[in-house]
């Protein structure tokens, strides 16, 4: 058939027999194949009660928690291991960071029979093992179960490369990751800009940390870099009747509460806010950015400092590895921050309200004129 009034031509499309064509989702049957529990949440108000399933890739039980949203960055997997049991030995060919929620022991870290070492870990420690390197984790007790949190590119890896095979069983083995120095996992580097190189941090929760006030009121913060990874972690802490600057980005970076006994975090995409959610945390909550260009901010309305971890996506080398993504950078320059003279009064409003409940003075009056509190801090906490 020639379409009218050119000489194109048509080719006439069957009336029956087609069907629609689907590319497998590779992550989503993996889940299915291995059938452990999947949590479809961006909201965990306490990560010592996530509850868990069989999960016999693990050697044990465990958990997916995954936001529900089409755009998956990243995922984060709960695991726990008996009294004086193991974790089945495995490598993969995502990358993957370790967060130790509760219990102490060890893991052996090898890519041949010539380099296995092993270090020991307890609650509070953050590390990485290497891209694709084999590894095992051991419960260094008799009496209590060890409980990690991992958070992982495993969506996107499983979506590119659409092979089970390839994604468990590849055998090449980075060099330029890992080569079994001994002090591999020891110590590190620190840069300009708050950036510490390391593999492992043995007590996330007391690190220190260093002055960003380009964040907010005596904010302190440190960038973490780790094994290599395109993936990127931070931990941020703030003073009591503070909060930070609101920004914006996409979805995956999983929120988990270090310190502080009171505060919330506000999420929202629409402009005028109509679909913000108000997120209550304590010790042991994950908050996850949930969806694409969500504004979200952090407030810490309790009576004691408050940290953070955030365990997030990377640029997925969309992006070159050393640009300023644009976080702590005013929206009126092209980054993704409400600068404090910016926001919408009804934020501070929330804010000061939830003090109130616990008898806690703010202490954003150096930043906000119509603050009904002091001046408290203005920098970088020095106490």
């Amino acid at each position: 058939m020639v379409m009218k009034g050119t000489d194109m031509k048509v080719a006439e499309t069957p009336s029956a027999g087609l069907t629609d064509f689907r590319i497998p989702d590779a992550y989503e049957d993996w889940l299915d194949k291995e059938g452990v529990l999947v949590h479809k949440t961006y909201y965990i108000p306490n990560m010592w009660e996530i509850e868990v399933g069989p999960w016999e890739r693990k050697g044990g039980k465990g958990a997916v928690v995954r936001i529900d949203n089409a755009h998956l960055r990243n995922d984060m997997h709960v695991v726990d291991i008996d009294p004086g049991g193991k974790s089945e030995p495995e490598h993969h060919m995502y990358e993957i960071s370790f967060y130790i929620v509760e219990g102490r022991g060890a893991t052996t870290v090898w890519t041949n029979d010539d380099n296995k070492q092993t270090f020991e870990w307890g609650a509070g420690a953050l590390f990485t093992v290497p891209l694709n390197a084999w590894y095992q984790h051991f419960n260094g007790t008799g009496s209590e179960k060890v409980r990690y949190i991992a958070t992982t590119n495993a969506p996107p890896m499983m979506r590119l490369f659409r092979d089970e095979n390839f994604m468990f069983n590849c055998p090449t083995m980075f060099d330029s990751r890992y080569t079994g120095d001994e002090n591999h996992f020891n110590g590190g580097t620190l840069y300009n800009k708050r950036v510490w190189d390391t593999n492992f941090i043995p007590n996330a929760p007391d690190m220190a940390l260093y002055g960003w006030k380009e964040r907010g009121a005596g904010g302190i913060n440190v960038s973490l870099r780790m094994g290599k990874n395109d993936m990127g972690n931070h931990i941020s802490e703030f003073p009591i009747g503070t909060y930070k600057k609101a920004h914006r980005h996409g979805p995956g970076a999983h929120l988990v509460l270090l310190s502080g006994d009171s505060g919330f975090s506000l999420l929202w995409t629409k402009p005028d806010r109509s679909d913000m959610i108000k997120c209550d945390w304590q010790v042991g909550t994950i908050v996850t950015v949930p969806a694409d260009d969500t504004t979200h901010q952090h407030f810490n309305s309790g009576t004691t400092r408050a940290r953070y971890m955030a365990l997030r996506d990377g640029p997925g080398g969309f992006v070159a590895p050393n640009a300023n993504r644009g976080g702590d950078v005013s929206m009126k320059d092209g980054g993704w921050q409400v600068e404090y003279e910016d926001e919408a009064r009804e934020i501070h409003e929330i804010f000061e309200a939830e003090l109130a409940k616990k008898g806690v003075e703010c202490n954003m009056k150096a930043f906000i004129p119509y603050c009904t509190g002091s001046a408290g801090v203005t920098e970088e906490r020095f106490a």
